[in-house]
């Protein structure tokens, strides 16, 4: 199973800096602040929710219309529920009310964003403490106040660092720091003032933007955000935007979507078209960090969806088969079809499934067997359903294009 395929490994030392606090400040312990939840790793914290669907799904508490065109989830935080979308010729940023859908507010990005695989955005909006940060396809950054949607500044960052859009769009989720913003500006990654969005440091050279979005991992007292660009995964500096270490062998020549797991020392990465996964393990040394492959395995390969890490083992799709993975051996637990290709979150002892042809399933994150408890379908256009499913307050939310759905999850 495991291939012995060669690592590509940089390690460039560096002084040991002052950490930078946490993201995503002020939130409640059942919000969805950002992109893959409070932690960037698709997991919810909350309990008391339903652990079998009757037939036909659970209940719909609400639907509404208005996300317009775009891939964009959610996040959700203060009650509002908040994600991207694209009519005509413009990108917005829109607020719902998380309890009843109404459109609270809506808010001019940038330009839209022309694609044959769907056009409009696909990134999610960044929650933190009262300001949302919003990244658009076409490389348009905002910053807004959450509860009114005022914008209080906006910089299109390919015009302003000379960079390139990818083929599908830009789709990076904003990494906010307490001072900062980290996004890759379609060549340097770079990190920008929280309340202006001016410059604090670009990297050197070109890291060609992927449709990952970064995570923070700290290690040796060295802060890093991990990129997963077009050519390599890399860890960054966050205080210096120094090049810690970099990875090549994972990255395929199309389209590295999935988002980096980190637990410990150890970072899983993966991606599709042929390619697989590697897990890396990171070591602070020389007043760096140095990267070393642990193995390499064809057995996960995640194209537009990312894994979740319960316990031990990786729950994520293969391709189009949702796969059980031991997360520091690579060793196959087991396979299933499942709802076909999709996405997935993890919360309350279960996976929510979501399969890009609108079916939505509830299954054990169990590493014995694949034992499924409910699924339904919800009713989809002409694109395939690539908005990734979000649980937060007692709710699971779904989007196809312009529609939003509401499903009420609690046990009774």
């Amino acid at each position: 199973m495991l291939s012995a395929r060669r690592a590509s490994l940089l390690f460039v030392p560096v002084l040991v800096v002052v950490s930078l606090p946490a993201v995503v400040s002020n939130r409640a312990a059942n919000d969805w602040p950002q992109w893959r939840g409070p932690n960037r790793d698709g997991r919810s914290a909350e309990t008391g929710l339903v652990k079998d669907w009757p037939a036909g799904g659970p209940p719909l508490a609400w639907s509404a219309t208005g996300a317009g065109e775009g891939y964009s989830s959610f996040s959700v935080a203060e009650g509002r529920l908040y994600t991207l979308g694209a009519r005509g010729d413009t990108e917005y940023v829109i607020a719902f009310d998380a309890a009843s859908g109404k459109r609270l507010w809506e808010a001019e990005n940038g330009r839209r964003f022309e694609n044959d695989r769907g056009s409009g955005p696909r990134a999610t909006p960044t929650f933190d403490g009262d300001r949302l940060f919003a990244f658009g396809a076409s490389g348009d950054l905002s910053a807004l106040d959450a509860a009114s949607g005022k914008r209080l500044w906006h910089v299109n960052v390919l015009s302003k660092f000379r960079g390139s859009n990818i083929s599908w769009g830009l789709s990076e989720s904003p990494l906010v720091l307490s001072d900062r913003i980290l996004i890759n500006a379609g060549g340097p990654i770079v990190a920008l003032r929280k309340s202006d969005g001016s410059e604090i440091w670009k990297t050197d050279g070109r890291d060609n933007a992927g449709y990952s979005s970064a995570i923070l991992h700290e290690l040796g007292g060295i802060r890093e955000a991990i990129f997963f660009t077009h050519a390599r995964v890399t860890g960054i500096d966050v205080n210096e935007g120094r090049r810690l270490w970099s990875y090549e062998a994972v990255a395929n020549d199309v389209a590295n979507i999935a988002t980096p797991i980190v637990r410990g020392n150890r970072v899983f990465v993966s991606s599709d078209y042929g390619t697989g996964a590697a897990l890396l393990e990171l070591t602070a040394a020389d007043g760096g960090i140095r990267a070393k492959q642990v193995y390499f395995t064809r057995d996960m390969r995640n194209h537009h969806a990312s894994s979740v890490l319960v316990g031990d083992h990786l729950y994520g799709f293969s391709s189009a088969i949702l796969t059980a993975m031991n997360f520091d051996t690579g060793q196959v637990a087991w396979r299933d079809r499942s709802v076909g290709k999709g996405s997935l979150v993890f919360a309350d002892d279960r996976l929510y499934l979501f399969g890009e042809n609108g079916t939505v399933g509830l299954a054990e994150a169990n590493p014995t067997a694949y034992r499924e408890h409910g699924r339904f379908q919800i009713r989809t256009g002409n694109l395939p359903t690539w908005s990734h499913p979000v649980v937060s307050g007692g709710k699971l939310f779904l989007r196809d294009q312009n529609s939003v759905y509401a499903y009420d999850v609690r046990a009774k």
